[in-house]
């Protein structure tokens, strides 16, 4: 059973003073977005990157600042880079690795490469040029190697090869895109034609790299590698790594685990199971144990992440099968090995937990909010976490004996505080009420500054998108409840069915019969909030992007017309059937329950584009033309039915964006669009008639 340690909630309280300001687009991209924390080796100091933009010049610069855990002011350690990231310190503490592109004696990086610098500042040196580029990497433990991942072409052999494939594939005239692969692009990039993840190793002083997969089948996962997809082994001698062990690769495969001998090269299966799905491989501190993920997903492709332990005489066991949440990556054991420290989802919220690996209790070292980075070392813990109230920050766990114990939060930066002094804030909280099947449902709400129950509030409904994610205590930079509520909403997030952080029976609850309890979930959501004295009944509003998307379509041909004044559909799928032209086609069949050519009809009963006939609520469609996940025809096609069928509608299509609004002066266009949609459907905001 899980437990409980010190609360570290952020206070809720607000002042409404009428000196503050709403805070709005404008503000939200001034926001200084801090990254992942590495400390180093003794504990002392963290690095990580922050990343300010530009509206004027609508692009982003990204450094690296150095913070004392022990109260020193925070100092810039990079200036000359515009993209400085995945800073990770060695284990001697005498340099700190980074991934960049810069212009360096001469030569400018075609792709990112891998760079050093000294904690005490100076010239960041490139330690290697890769013609291929570097993704992601880890220090081995003698300080002096970089385990990294390059995209290479497997049947060719040397960096010279590599050099003179990727010379020429930059300098062909054609631009056509030729694949026989399954998996060939993912969210909003097509994978490197040809090109498949190999492991490399990195001498730092002569700049020698090998590639460790060279002249075998073996690759990491096509789906962006990062350093979670390999370890190595505490005598710097082995590394694991996962991968997909079948021919033809897919995103819905189960993954087994290898270990690599460096000297000899020879590569040893150490777990493969056609039924599991075996992630994020971790060493202990001794060797002695794996720690990684494990999902059953023979048993159902829904199943969970769950934590589980490999030992030397090859048994291994989930650990957290009785445990009802997901365990996320990365893992991190804790100093004495007794222990693994990760994130998990409980009720909306992401939290910092110690798992015991010999009791299997669990218990929260930092409460969220929302969790979404950490490091330990010499017994200092540092978390990057942020919440409805606050944008991603920096803190120290303080405790009195050791890191795994719970403690205090202290900050350890202040970058924003300035900024975020000068505006107004909402209060957010939880509410519960019976949702679909009885069962109880959460929604997060966020008030208006300066909310009072006395008067009357517009409902804008925040559908979120997963379906398997959550609205919560997060801060969200795309779908910021902050603003919205800043322009006099009451914002409402509804955990509907099918929402992680709630067990896995609710989240596997809407599979092969999408729509039905999310909506009567959002439904009673509706009812309870106007059963509210402060909500204003002519003033409703739905919104949601991606599988939200997909749930304010299926409303509009669902929902009798009136009760939500207009809907506003960011990327949503709108054809199950034309939808086989995204990238994760493989699992449709097991989310939808059949393929589209075997039971057209039980697709159809779970797609928006069948009850078209019944649509009429105006709405703005938002889509980006490299969105692969869902693709762009999507909303077009929604827009062209709703034209086509005389609903008022209107359209922004982005032809430079993806699944999400990443440039500053489109997203400044983007929340411009939304609220004068909601405004131009509002009664409040309807032009009054002139007396007679």
């Amino acid at each position: 059973m899980a437990t409980r340690q010190t609360p570290l909630k952020s206070s809720r309280k607000t002042s409404p003073s009428t000196a503050k300001k709403p805070f709005d687009v404008e503000a939200l991209w001034q926001v200084e977005r801090v990254g992942a924390p590495s400390l180093s080796p003794d504990g002392a100091q963290a690095v990580a990157s922050l990343t300010r933009y530009s509206m004027e010049k609508n692009k982003s610069q990204t450094q690296l600042w150095l913070l004392s855990t022990l109260g020193g002011a925070p100092r810039a350690l990079t200036q000359a880079g515009d993209k400085d990231g995945q800073p990770k310190w060695s284990p001697k503490g005498d340099q700190i690795a980074f991934i960049a592109r810069r212009e360096q004696e001469g030569s400018k990086d075609e792709e990112a490469q891998l760079y050093l610098i000294a904690p005490d500042g100076g010239e960041a040196r490139r330690a290697a040029t890769v013609a291929t580029g570097v993704e992601a990497f880890k220090w081995f433990p003698d300080g002096r190697r970089i385990a990294f991942i390059s995209w290479v072409w497997p049947k060719l052999k040397g960096a010279a090869a590599q050099a003179k494939a990727h010379k020429e594939f930059k300098e062909r005239k054609e631009t056509g895109y030729v694949t026989e692969e399954s998996l060939y692009r993912y969210w909003d990039h097509n994978l490197p034609m040809g090109r498949v993840a190999h492991l490399h190793v990195l001498d730092t002083a002569t700049g020698k790299v090998t590639d460790l997969f060279e002249g075998t089948d073996y690759e990491l996962t096509r789906a962006d590698p990062d350093a979670n997809a390999f370890d190595i082994s505490p005598d710097g001698k082995r590394i694991i790594f996962a991968f997909d062990p079948a021919a033809e690769k897919r995103l819905d495969h189960c993954y087994a685990l290898a270990e690599l001998e460096l000297r000899s090269g020879k590569v040893q299966v150490l777990l493969q199971d056609k039924d599991w799905d075996f992630q994020s491989p971790r060493y202990s501190h001794a060797g002695a144990h794996l720690a990684f993920l494990a999902s059953n997903l023979g048993k159902k492709h829904t199943m969970p992440s769950q934590l589980a332990v490999l030992d030397q005489h090859g048994h291994w066991a989930v650990l957290s099968e009785d445990w009802d949440y997901e365990v996320s990556a990365p893992l991190q054991w804790d100093e004495d090995d007794l222990g693994l420290l990760f994130c998990a989802e409980e009720q909306g919220r992401s939290h910092l937990w110690r798992f015991d690996v010999k009791t299997c209790a669990a218990h929260v070292l930092f409460e969220g909010g929302h969790t979404t980075g950490f490091d330990l070392a010499a017994g200092t813990l540092v978390v990057q976490h942020d919440g409805v109230q606050h944008p991603p920050r920096l803190s120290v766990l303080e405790t009195e004996g050791r890191a795994d114990e719970g403690g205090r939060a202290r900050r350890i930066e202040s970058f924003n505080d300035a900024l975020l002094a000068g505006f107004a804030w909402g209060r957010d909280e939880p509410v519960s009420y019976q949702g679909a099947q009885g069962d109880e449902v959460q929604m997060w709400l966020v008030y208006p500054p300066g909310f009072s129950p006395k008067k009357k509030y517009p409902i804008l409904h925040l559908i979120h998108g997963g379906p398997h994610t959550a609205f919560g205590d997060a801060w969200h930079f795309r779908w910021n409840a902050q603003v919205f509520a800043a322009q006099g909403y009451v914002v409402a997030c509804v955990n509907y069915h099918g929402s992680s952080s709630f067990g896995y029976a609710f989240k596997d609850s809407i599979t092969q019969r999408w729509g039905e309890l999310e909506l009567q979930d959002v439904e009673a959501g509706t009812d309870w909030l106007l059963k509210q004295p402060w909500a204003d009944s002519k003033r409703v509003f739905a919104t949601g992007g991606s599988y939200g998307g997909y749930m304010v379509a299926w409303m509009n041909g669902h929902v009798k017309p009136g009760r939500y004044q207009a809907y506003i559909c960011h990327a949503g799928c709108y054809d199950w059937q034309a939808m086989f032209a995204d990238d994760a086609y493989t699992w449709h069949a097991k989310e939808l329950g059949a393929w589209y050519w075997d039971d057209p009809a039980k697709i159809a009963s779970q797609s928006p584009h069948a009850f078209a006939q019944h649509m009429s609520t105006p709405t703005l469609v938002i889509h980006g033309a490299m969105d692969y996940r869902v693709p762009d025809a999507q909303g077009l096609a929604y827009y062209n039915t709703l034209k086509a069928r005389g609903v008022d509608a209107r359209l922004l299509w982005y032809p430079d964006e993806n699944h999400w609004i990443l440039k500053p002066r489109n997203s400044q266009l983007w929340y411009r669009e939304f609220f004068d949609w909601l405004k131009r459907h509002d009664p409040a905001h309807a032009p009054r008639r002139a007396k007679k």
